[in-house]
């Protein structure tokens, strides 16, 4: 049978398959048709608020997040249901689901959404200007990111960095993070990107002062008549080696360690050892402003090697994106300096 074509406005790219007599037919307007969906977009206010309940799984979240009400949220997402002939959320036990076929493209969704506002902002700032938000830990970002920024900045002076300095653990799929810089193990992590930035060695540091006078440090048996100072935390990936491992590998014994002053980040164990306080365990990235300056020496010249290194993190879809290339490759280009 031959066919004419009606194309509906552009605003729906629908294509309409209609019997080619249909027009003299009396029997047009009981016609229902069934749309052939090549090319179509469907509202992006309707994907926007799927994406959005979807995420957040509740339809009062996207509607807060949103700035509409609960029943524009539903209200966009039941006509996205039908513009698609699929049904994309569903409540069971009083909860709101995803279906497993919305699930599956939700991330693809999300990364699209990422790309529209991205294009978005270059093309309010003449088309040059980005964001970047990167997440590292703060005694890192304070120790060794901070003190680089100026040659970041001066060659991409159009990307705008924003530290997101928090020790939370990252997740990519709900909050605008775009690569991360912590801590991590030589292994697969799914979903994501991960590149060794540098590897970790750890070793006992103090203040000058505790190299002479009474007890002064000498030798790893030293240790006994010092305080050793702890950090309480434990990374994502595992827990980091503590003075019991260190003690252990430098063969001392009868020094109790698991006594001593805690702190929950590494930058303030080593200021307390900058003040003369005790004795802290700390990494070399961490601590090498301090020896350069001389505000912390090392005791000793022996030092662990571990298994943890720092890590550059992103999504696997987004690594090529060339604000986070950009970004990648001039921390790989710090570490050789």
């Amino acid at each position: 049978m031959n066919s004419a074509y009606v194309i509906a406005p552009l605003r729906y790219r629908r294509i309409y398959s209609l019997p080619s007599d249909y027009f003299r037919s009396s029997e047009r307007r009981k016609t229902k048709f069934k749309p052939i969906m090549k090319g179509h977009l469907p509202s992006l206010n309707a994907l926007r608020a799927f994406e959005a309940a979807a995420r957040h799984q509740s339809i009062t979240k996207a509607a807060e997040e949103l700035h509409v009400t609960p029943a524009a949220v539903r209200h966009l997402v039941r006509n996205l249901e039908d513009d698609l002939g699929v049904k994309l959320l569903r409540r069971t036990s009083g909860r709101m689901i995803t279906t497993e076929k919305a699930m599956a493209d939700l991330k693809s969704l999300n990364i699209a959404f990422d790309l529209i506002s991205e294009a978005a902002s270059k093309l309010h700032d003449g088309g040059e200007w980005q964001t970047l938000t990167a997440r590292v830990g703060p005694s890192l970002a304070a120790s060794w990111l901070v003190p680089r920024l100026y040659r970041y900045k001066e060659t991409n002076p159009n990307i705008e960095l924003r530290l997101d300095a928090t020790t939370n653990p990252v997740d990519f799929t709900s909050k605008d993070i775009d690569i991360a810089i912590g801590y991590g193990r030589d292994r697969t992590y799914s979903g994501l990107h991960a590149k060794l930035l540098f590897a970790q060695e750890i070793y006992p540091v103090c203040s000058p002062k505790l190299l002479s006078g009474t007890n002064a440090l000498k030798q790893p048996d030293d240790l006994r008549h010092h305080t050793l100072l702890y950090e309480d935390w434990i990374i994502e990936d595992g827990s980091w080696p503590d003075w019991s491992i260190w003690l252990e590998a430098a063969n001392v014994t009868g020094i109790e360690a698991s006594r001593g002053p805690r702190f929950p980040q590494q930058s303030l164990a080593t200021q307390a050892a900058a003040q003369g306080q005790g004795v802290a365990l700390e990494s070399t990235v961490l601590v090498d402003n301090n020896l350069l300056t001389g505000r912390l020496v090392r005791p000793f010249e022996f030092s662990l090697k571990t298994d943890v290194g720092i890590y550059i993190f992103c999504p696997s879809e987004t690594i090529d994106t060339p604000k986070v290339a950009v970004f990648r490759d001039w921390l790989l280009a710090e570490m050789s300096r």
